[in-house]
């Protein structure tokens, strides 16, 4: 059989590229949070955990966060429950409340959970009512940025995280799968943003990294030009941002979920789009990167990932 000496080359090559990485990750933890956008079918969530598969088997403690809102907006859709949207969050009555439990702790956890097993993962699913895993209180009525009061109803905020349950997967191998749907201490069901859920989640494994996976090429400069990526940045920059309005709709609870895990003592942040193939290990192990690196101040950054 020829030998292809070039590709074999390149191969090693990649290989020496790899390597520092795989020092200075094994052993730690990873947050990965899909949005829906990137689980819209099986062949989606099987490329998305094929990715997932590669950082654990060298060597990395990987918890997934999903969340499901297209899919959660199309079964509503089907059922005739208006969908109402306020600064990136879902208002929840009691209706869209079932359809968002049918949604993320139905169809795409289980989803996700088949892809573990196509890929020859050991993939578990649950959600943030198992175990106790997240703790939550009703979201009591707030003021927007207009100044008007949003009641976002089955809505809960995080009151606390046991991580218990993940460390004993994480510890004897598997790769957890969580539906951010959490309950309230009288067992309660409450719609939990599935960003807050992964940051407050990473916090408490001590996570070296929080990665969303998203629609988003990452932070934009300009919103309406994809172009104009920003490989990374601090938080005093995306502070500046959202005060001059380039961060806005679904991308504002990505970035409070994003600011309160790095001032929680999380080292990086990252998003990456769900778009682009195998963008998340090209984000976690190459100098350049898919997304945007997101860290708590641009002094932290090591020249290679400049």
């Amino acid at each position: 059989m020829s030998k292809d000496v070039g590709q074999q080359a390149a191969e090693a090559k990649t290989l020496r590229r790899v390597f520092p990485y795989l020092r200075l990750f094994r052993g730690k933890t990873f947050v990965v949070k899909a949005g829906g956008a990137a689980l819209v079918d099986d062949a989606a969530c099987r490329a998305f955990l094929e990715q997932v598969a590669t950082i654990e088997q060298l060597g990395v403690r990987v918890v997934v966060v999903h969340g499901g809102g297209p899919q959660a907006t199309d079964l509503a859709g089907e059922l005739g429950i208006p969908v109402r949207m306020v600064d990136g969050r879902r208002v929840t009555d009691e209706r869209m409340l079932a359809a968002a439990v049918m949604t993320l702790n139905g169809t795409i956890n289980t989803r996700l959970t088949a892809a573990g097993r196509a890929v020859g993962a050991r993939t578990v699913g649950l959600s943030g009512v198992d175990a106790g895993l997240v703790r939550v209180r009703r979201r009591p009525p707030v003021v927007t940025a207009d100044g008007s009061e949003v009641d976002y109803g089955q809505v809960g905020d995080i009151a606390g995280v046991d991580p218990s349950v993940l460390l004993h997967l994480l510890d004897g191998g598997f790769i957890p799968i969580v539906s951010p749907i959490s309950a309230d201490d009288r067992g309660t069901l409450l719609n939990v943003n599935a960003d807050s859920v992964a940051a407050a989640l990473a916090v408490a494994l001590k996570a070296e990294k929080l990665v969303l996976v998203t629609e988003a090429a990452g932070v934009l400069e300009r919103v309406e030009d994809p172009r104009s990526l920003i490989s990374y940045i601090d938080l005093p920059g995306l502070a500046r941002m959202r005060e001059a309005g380039q961060i806005a709709g679904g991308m504002l609870p990505k970035v409070a979920a994003i600011e309160s895990a790095l001032a929680s003592g999380v080292p990086r942040a990252h998003i990456v789009s769900s778009r682009v193939a195998d963008s998340l290990l090209v984000e976690v192990f190459t100098n350049e990167g898919s997304g945007t690196l997101i860290v708590p101040d641009l002094t932290a950054l090591a020249p290679t990932e400049q």
